[in-house]
């Protein structure tokens, strides 16, 4: 059986839920990710500048999400623990520390990546965007330039400055085992998450348009359903999001898959304590885009990557 080559473009979390779905369906599926590599905030920021190494949070977190044990168990030890305490350590993980110190050792990142993903017996291949170090850079509406991931994803100006393009420096390119993954894929899933600084961050490094284009994929978008409220001044209807991500694209998005769940009195409560906030969902606007209008909202809220399990084994055919 020949299976569907599927690569993953995104960011942390976002790309983690997706491949996490996508690993429910390894009969079918030959997996890969593609990870941006603009992080510089918290541990990943921290170790990204006293190493001069590359940002190790979100790719380590696509390798534990493609692992043959469950995520969850995994990030309860390579990620969610921030540890306290214990000096220059503290609110650093095990993953990031693993992938910063095996590159030291070795001084390959790349071989570092390899050993993260042996050691949790990953099921597929996950790459970083771009070997070189580079920083996210955005331009308002008003002119006004602001540099860095870590102060566009927690904006410090006044929120009513909408972001008018990105890019990133210094210029960089797309490293080349990324490039020949997603020309040879069957399907790309942009990954949910913040629009700039998670999925649009991926899609800059020259190179990324070239290979999409080449590529003979059916381009799939995860638009979830939310965004944040204290985060990124993006766009806050999916019309508009999708209009903005497809600017990065050398072509159309082919299938939007949104969350239509109705939240409980519960999962409000969860949503704003989150500090998340509905997309507009503009029907009239989205057509005649190809939308996939279904529920796979986890228990308690969040996104279910079980759910959306059932709805690539449907869409991602060869």
């Amino acid at each position: 059986m020949i299976k569907t080559k599927i690569v993953v473009i995104g960011g942390g979390n976002g790309s983690a839920i997706t491949l996490s779905a996508l690993k429910c369906n390894l009969k079918n599926f030959d997996l890969s990710a593609v990870i941006s590599m603009s992080d510089s905030g918290g541990s990943s920021g921290r170790l990204r500048r006293q190493f001069k190494t590359l940002p190790p949070g979100d790719i380590m977190r696509a390798v534990l999400a493609l692992s043959k044990y469950d995520y969850a168990s995994l990030r309860k030890i390579f990620y969610q623990p921030r540890f306290l305490g214990t000096g220059k350590l503290d609110t650093h993980n095990l993953g990031n520390l693993f992938l910063t110190l095996a590159t030291q050792y070795c001084g390959d990142f790349l071989k570092a990546l390899n050993a993260l993903s042996q050691s949790v017996d990953a099921v597929g291949k996950v790459y970083p965007v771009t070997l070189k170090s580079v920083d996210l850079v955005a331009e308002l509406m008003n002119g006004k330039i602001v540099k860095t991931e870590a102060f566009i994803d927690k904006p410090r100006y006044n929120r009513g400055w909408k972001i008018k393009k990105v890019w990133l420096e210094p210029y960089c390119s797309i490293y080349l085992n990324a490039a020949r993954t997603i020309k040879k894929s069957d399907y790309i899933i942009l990954s949910p998450g913040s629009l700039y600084t998670s999925i649009i961050a991926s899609l800059l490094p020259h190179g990324m348009k070239e290979a999409i284009k080449k590529s003979k994929a059916k381009i799939i978008y995860v638009a979830g359903n939310t965004y944040r409220t204290d985060g990124e001044t993006g766009p806050e209807k999916l019309s508009e999001v999708i209009k903005h991500l497809e600017q990065y694209l050398p072509r159309p998005i082919d299938t939007v898959i949104y969350n239509n769940h109705k939240l409980d009195k519960q999962e409000k409560k969860f949503y704003k304590i989150r500090r998340w906030s509905l997309l507009g969902y503009d029907v009239e606007n989205l057509l005649p885009k190809k939308i996939l209008s279904c529920d796979f909202e986890k228990l308690g809220g969040g996104l279910c990557s079980i759910k959306l399990s059932k709805i690539f084994k449907k869409i991602c055919r060869k």
